[in-house]
C-alpha cells in the first residue's frame, strides 16, 4: 500500500527586517500524516503511536479542541479530547468552508518526542472526496501553550500559491512582535517538496519573513531511525532554539511586548492563558 503520509526533512528560515535586522536558519523534520492512514502508519512505525506513550506520538489533546456541547467555544479544562479531524471539520464549518463527508485531512506536525511536544506551526491540508484540494488550516502555537487556527483558502491562477490569505494576527506569538500585525500565508500543496511561506506585516510594510521548505522522505521505520539520529530530541531542540534566538533579540534591545498588554486584541485563542481570563 502506497501512503500519502511521509516525512519532510526541512529548513526553517526567519529574517526580521525591523526594528533590528536578525535572521537564522535551522534544520528539522516533520511528520506529514494522512489522518485516514493512522492505523497503517502505526503498524509500520513501531515507535509511533496515537494517544499512547511512545518514542514518537500524536495526541488529539495537543491540538485545538472545541467544546463538545456545540457552542463553538474552546474545550473546557477536563473535557475528554475529541479526534483531531473532528475539530478541523468543525472549524471549517464555522468558517463557512465545510468539508464534504468523504473528504480527507493531512496534517504536518511535530509529534511528541519521549512525551514532550512543542508545535510552533501545524498545517492541515484538506481534500474533497474526489481528491481535489479544498482548503488549508494553519494552527499557530506559542510558548504559553495557546493555539490559534487560521483558514487559508484555495487560490486559483497561474503563478499563485495553492492556498493564500492575509489576515489580522490577533494573537501573541512572540514577545518581540506586537499582536496587531497581519499574517500573510502562502502554502503550496506538499508533493516531492514542501513550501510554506508566512510573512508578518505592520502599517509600514513587511516586518518578518518565515519559510519552511523541505524534501519528501518515505515514511518507513528505517527512515524514522535515521531522522532520529540526525535530529535527536527534536521538540526539545526546537524550544531550545526558540529561546536562544529570543535571547539574541533581547541582547539587540528589540522592543519587548508583554502578553498582558492588549489582551482584548488577542482573539479566537484555544487553551487561553490566564492573562486572557478577563477578555469579554
Amino acid at each position: 500500500m502506497e501512503l500519502n503520509s511521509c516525512f519532510y526533512e526541512c529548513e526553517v528560515f526567519h529574517r526580521r527586517f525591523r526594528p533590528k535586522s536578525h535572521e537564522f536558519l535551522y534544520r528539522v523534520f516533520y511528520f506529514y500524516l494522512d489522518l485516514g492512514e493512522v492505523d497503517e502508519v502505526t503498524r509500520r512505525l513501531k515507535f509511533f503511536r496515537l494517544n499512547r506513550p511512545a518514542a514518537y506520538s500524536l495526541r488529539d489533546a495537543d491540538h485545538f479542541q472545541y467544546a463538545a456541547d456545540g457552542s463553538g467555544q474552546p474545550a473546557p479544562e477536563g473535557q475528554a479530547p475529541r479526534p483531531i479531524a473532528e475539530n478541523v471539520r468543525e472549524f471549517l464549518r464555522r468558517a463557512g468552508a465545510p468539508l464534504d463527508d468523504g473528504g480527507t485531512i493531512r496534517m504536518l506536525f511535530f509529534p511528541r518526542v519521549f512525551g514532550y511536544v512543542f508545535n510552533p506551526i501545524t498545517i492541515y491540508w484538506c481534500f474533497r472526496a474526489d481528491g481535489s484540494p479544498h482548503t488549508a488550516v494553519v494552527e499557530v502555537g506559542n510558548t504559553f501553550h495557546e493555539l490559534k487556527p487560521y483558514l487559508v483558502p484555495r487560490t486559483v491562477g497561474e503563478g499563485k500559491p495553492d492556498f493564500e490569505v492575509r489576515v489580522p494576527k490577533e494573537y501573541y506569538v512572540s514577545p518581540f512582535s506586537p499582536v496587531d500585525l497581519e499574517f500573510h500565508f502562502r502554502l503550496h500543496l506538499p508533493d516531492g517538496r514542501l513550501r510554506v511561506f508566512i510573512d508578518d506585516y505592520d502599517a509600514e510594510g513587511k516586518v518578518l519573513v518565515s519559510t519552511l521548505t523541505g524534501r519528501r522522505a518515505e515514511m518507513t521505520a528505517g527512515r524514522l531511525a535515521w531522522l532520529t539520529l540526525k535530529f535527536p530530541l527534536l521538540t526539545l531542540r526546537v524550544i531550545a532554539l526558540i529561546h536562544w534566538q529570543a535571547l539574541k533579540l533581547w541582547l539587540k534591545r528589540v522592543a519587548f511586548f508583554r502578553k498582558e498588554m492588549r489582551t482584548n486584541d488577542q482573539r479566537g485563542v484555544f487553551r487561553p492563558h490566564r492573562s486572557l481570563d478577563k477578555n469579554p
